[in-house]
C-alpha cells in the first residue's frame, strides 16, 4: 500500500507500507525531508534511499507496544488483536508525542480531523483492557481509535481525558508498587529544586495505584528524544557522548541547556534512578518552524530506589546509573556537572517526611509495610546527605 508519512499537513515522504509485516518495504519519493522526524533526517542521503529506509522502518517500530510490555497478550485479546504492530496502523500511526501520521494515497483524511491533540478519543474501552482483570472482549472498534496503540514501555499505561486535557496514567511493574510513588517524589524533589519537570499525581484505578501526568506536548510541538538527537553519530562509550549532546543542543541555541540537563542527572543520583535511557530524555522543537525550542521537562523517573535485601547494617541497593550508552556508578555520573554548588538542598528538608506519609496513606492498597517505608526513607535520607557532602567538598 502506498502511503505518505505526514508531519501535521506537510508531506515528507512516499513510501511502501506492507500491510501484512506491518513494515515500510520502499521509499518512492522524499517530498519535504527536514519536517521528517529527526533520525530520518539525519539518515537522509540524496545518492541512496537505503539508510534512510532503515531509519523509516526503525523509527515506526518504536511507535507500537513493545512485545514486553506487561500483559500484552491479554490485552491483544480482549481487542481481538494477534500483534502489538496492528495496533500501531489503526489509527493512522498518531501519538500524543509528536504529530506524524501516516496518510495513504488515497486517502483525503485532514489531520485536524483526526490529531488526539484536539480530537476526543474512546480512553475508557482501553483503560478497562488494560487495567481491569474482566476477559471480557472490546468489541466497540472505535476503541482502537486512540493514542495509547504508539505508546512504549514495559509498564502498563494509558492516555485518558479530563476537562479536555490529556493525561498519561502509568502503574508499577507487576508486584512491585513502588515505580508511581517514585515518579511523585522525583516530582517534589524537582519542585523543592527548581528543576522543570512533568508533575506526577497519584491515582488508583482497578484497585491499584497508578502515577497521573498530563501530556506536556501540544498540537504544534513534539518531544525527539535523545537516542534520535544522536542517531547516526560515533559512540564514544563515555562522557564524551554527554558533551557531544550537550554542543548539539547549544548549537540550537537552547538556553541554559547544559545545566537542565545537569538537573535530571542530580535528580537521578538523589533516587537512585538507573533507567535514563535515550528515549526517557530529550528535546522539544515547534513542528511548524522546526525550531528547537528547550530541553523536555524531566519525566519517567519511576525506577529508582531499588533495594534488594535489608540487613541490620542497613539496605542493601542494586543498580546503577546510566549516562548515554553506558552503565556507570552514580558516584562519576554526578560528576558531570560542573558547579554542584549551585544546588541548595536544604530546600529539600522535609521531602523525606512527605514521602514516608504519601507511603503510608497508600498503605492498605499496595500491601507495603512499615519496615519497607522506613528503609526506603532511610536510603533517601542518605541519599541527601551523600550530596550534601559532595557539595561541601567543592566549597
Amino acid at each position: 500500500m502506498k502511503c505518505i508519512l505526514m508531519n501535521k499537513n506537510t508531506e515528507v515522504l512516499l513510501a511502501e507500507y506492507n500491510i501484512l509485516s506491518k513494515e515500510f518495504s520502499k521509499i518512492y519519493e522524499v517530498k519535504n525531508i527536514n519536517y521528517a522526524p529527526l533520525m530520518l533526517k539525519q539518515a537522509y542521503n540524496e545518492e541512496s534511499d537505503e539508510k534512510l529506509l532503515e531509519a523509516l522502518v526503525e523509527w515506526f517500530k518504536s511507535r507500537k507496544i513493545p512485545s514486553f510490555r506487561e500483559d500484552l497478550d491479554s490485552l491483544l485479546v480482549k481487542f481481538d488483536i494477534n500483534t502489538s504492530e496492528e495496533l500501531s496502523d489503526k489509527a493512522f500511526g498518531l501519538s500524543l508525542s509528536d504529530q506524524y501520521w501516516i496518510r495513504p494515497v488515497n486517502n483525503k483524511t485532514k489531520y485536524s480531523e483526526i490529531n488526539f491533540f484536539e480530537n476526543d478519543f474512546d480512553s475508557e474501552n482501553f483503560l478497562n483492557a488494560n487495567f481491569s482483570k474482566s476477559t471480557d472482549k472490546i468489541t466497540d472498534k472505535t476503541a482502537l481509535r486512540t493514542p495509547n496503540n504508539t505508546t512504549d514501555g514495559i509498564l502498563k499505561k494509558a492516555w485518558i481525558i479530563e476537562n479536555k486535557k490529556r493525561y498519561l496514567l502509568k502503574s508499577g511493574f507487576k508486584k512491585e508498587i513502588l515505580q508511581p510513588f517514585n515518579e511523585v517524589l522525583a516530582s517534589m524533589i524537582c519542585d523543592s529544586l527548581g528543576f522543570d519537570h512533568v508533575p506526577y499525581i497519584l491515582d488508583i484505578v482497578e484497585n491499584r495505584v497508578v502515577s497521573k501526568c498530563e501530556c506536556f506536548i501540544n498540537k504544534d510541538t513534539e518531544f525527539i528524544n535523545a537516542y534520535q538527537v544522536m542517531y547516526g553519530l560515533p559512540k564514544h562509550n563515555s562522557v564524551e557522548d554527554y558533551e557531544q549532546y550537550i554542543k548539539i543542543l547549544e548549537k540550537h541555541k537552547i538556553k541554559n541547556a547544559r545545566e537542565k540537563v545537569e538537573n535530571m542527572y542530580i535528580l537521578d543520583y538523589l533516587i537512585m534512578n538507573d533507567d535514563r535511557h535515550l528515549y526517557n530524555f530529550g528535546i522539544i522543537r515547534d513542528v511548524n518552524t522546526l525550531e528547537w525550542l528547550d530541553v523536555a521537562p524531566i519525566f519517567d523517573s519511576g525506577q529508582a530506589l531499588n533495594i534488594v535485601s535489608y540487613n541490620p547494617d542497613g539496605v542493601m541497593i542494586t543498580g546503577e546509573g546510566r549516562l548515554f550508552y553506558v552503565d556507570e556508578d552514580f558516584e562519576n555520573i554526578i560528576k558531570i556537572v560542573r558547579n554542584i554548588k549551585r544546588i541548595d538542598l536544604s530546600k529539600l528538608d522535609g521531602v523525606v517526611e512527605k514521602f514516608s506519609e504519601l507511603l503510608k496513606k497508600c498503605k492498605d492498597v499496595i500491601s507495603i509495610s512499615d519496615y519497607r517505608i522506613n528503609n526506603l526513607c532511610d536510603l533517601l535520607n542518605k541519599r541527601i546527605n551523600k550530596l550534601k557532602k559532595i557539595i561541601d567538598d567543592s566549597k
